[in-house]
């Protein structure tokens, strides 16, 4: 009896380490090669628990933080040539700054250049830890397209990160490449969305054997002068705006003020794809309300059953 029951015992760790490793989805100290990109934030602007919420979704994390639960963001990396940069400058960059630092095993505290979407908190904010308050850093590129441009040399505080030289503004232009290794290249193109202050971008990210589409925010599809479901096909994955599950999140708001496509409407939108283009579709930037937060919630589960999948903190992608 002594003899099963420790191999019950074994099995149990056995089991339970198994279903560890397959959560650890890269690892800092493994060999790396070519070029990478690294999943280091998926949730909305307001983050995840939200300020003032008081649903049980944010209650339970202000008692319990969980540090996965980080504003939306990319890392890429090439290997080979010694470069990284960060898609997004989002009020969690202190600490994803420092994940690509040791998952590009570069000894600067900042990338080769951060690429920003728009002037939205979730998206630019981050940029403040560079200034004289903070990292006082030397002229990190930042990658911005004329209006995003224009509106931090324009607008203080963030004026002050260019006259101190904590960064350099280098602008981009739709549809333009922007190379950036001989292995890798960024091209931006506009999207639909409440520009207030400045255009609104997404990017193709062209590594040297795969490419990925990456747009956290855009209106309805319907709105855009392209088709998806054309841009979906042209790359080998897309990271792709899924803010609001549905409706029911923001009865208490009028979606006029953000017309973000829903989960359910962009899963119709492609239900009839063949699975491997189904398969490249990543669901990202979730709201602190979205059930999709919660791998063991019914919703995700369906996501997942429909062949979609579902971005997660600290995935790796070889381009």
């Amino acid at each position: 009896m002594k003899t099963k029951g420790c191999l019950l015992l074994f099995v149990f760790f056995a089991v339970a380490c198994s279903k560890k490793e397959k959560k650890e989805v890269f690892n800092a100290s493994a060999p790396k090669s070519g070029v990478s990109l690294y999943i280091l934030g998926t949730a909305q602007d307001g983050g995840s628990p939200h300020i003032g919420c008081k649903k049980e979704c944010c209650s339970i994390l202000f008692k319990n933080p969980d540090h996965e639960r980080k504003v939306v963001s990319l890392g890429v990396v090439d290997h080979e040539n010694s470069k990284s940069f960060l898609f997004e400058a989002t009020p969690d960059m202190p600490s994803q700054l420092k994940l690509l630092k040791e998952l590009s095993e570069k000894y600067e505290e900042t990338p080769d250049g951060i690429f920003l979407t728009h002037a939205h908190i979730g998206h630019y904010t981050g940029l403040m830890y560079l200034g004289r308050e903070a990292m006082g850093a030397q002229a990190v590129s930042i990658y911005a397209m004329p209006k995003m441009k224009s509106f931090i040399e324009n607008n203080g505080p963030w004026n002050q990160l260019v006259t101190l030289k904590n960064i350099l503004v280098k602008e981009i232009e739709n549809e333009k490449k922007v190379q950036l290794t001989p292995n890798l290249s960024v091209i931006p193109f506009t999207v639909p969305h409440r520009d207030e202050y400045s255009e609104t971008v997404g990017y193709k990210i062209i590594g040297g054997n795969k490419s990925a589409l990456f747009i956290p925010d855009i209106d309805k599809w319907s709105k855009w002068e392209k088709s998806i479901i054309e841009e979906v096909r042209k790359v080998d994955f897309a990271f792709l705006d899924a803010t609001f599950y549905d409706g029911k999140e923001i009865n208490n708001r009028d979606i006029s003020e953000i017309p973000h496509p829903f989960v359910i409407e962009s899963a119709t939108l492609f239900e009839k794809l063949p699975d491997t283009e189904k398969a490249k579709i990543h669901f990202i930037h979730f709201n602190h309300t979205n059930p999709l937060l919660n791998e063991n919630s019914d919703e995700f589960k369906r996501v997942v059953k429909q062949g979609f999948n579902i971005a997660q903190f600290n995935k790796k992608i070889d381009l």
